[in-house]
């Protein structure tokens, strides 16, 4: 394993992990709990409850799309799920593993959303 990829991966490690899942290409996708505590349940406390359903809006999303300014990030969106219509959470590709960044709830369809 390159040295970086190693770095990485001791990173994830050290920072403690709530979960993780995969997303429809087979990618491993981990929460932090850093980024769980300190910025999605800061930000969006109504998530408490809701981590199962995060970790699941990856792996079974209605909707997803590449995130518009971020192209190396996707946001997943799943209906009927967590506090609001749709459930988003968005996932950074920009490291081994990959890593959800946000989560909240969203009342309006997605952007590009064609029911």
């Amino acid at each position: 394993m390159p040295s970086q990829a190693r770095d990485i991966l001791s990173v994830m490690a050290d920072d403690g992990l709530i979960g993780e899942t995969v997303d429809p290409q087979g990618a491993r996708v981990v929460l932090p709990a850093r980024i769980w505590q300190e910025k999605v349940l800061l930000e969006h406390t109504e998530l408490a409850t809701f981590t199962a359903d995060v970790l699941r809006a990856v792996t079974s999303a209605d909707h997803i799309e590449v995130d518009p300014v971020y192209p190396e990030r996707k946001r997943y969106f799943a209906s009927d799920i967590g506090p609001s219509r749709w459930l988003l959470v968005v996932v950074s590709y920009e490291q081994v593993p990959a890593r959800i960044i946000s989560a909240f709830g969203h009342r309006k369809d997605p952007p590009t959303w064609d029911a």
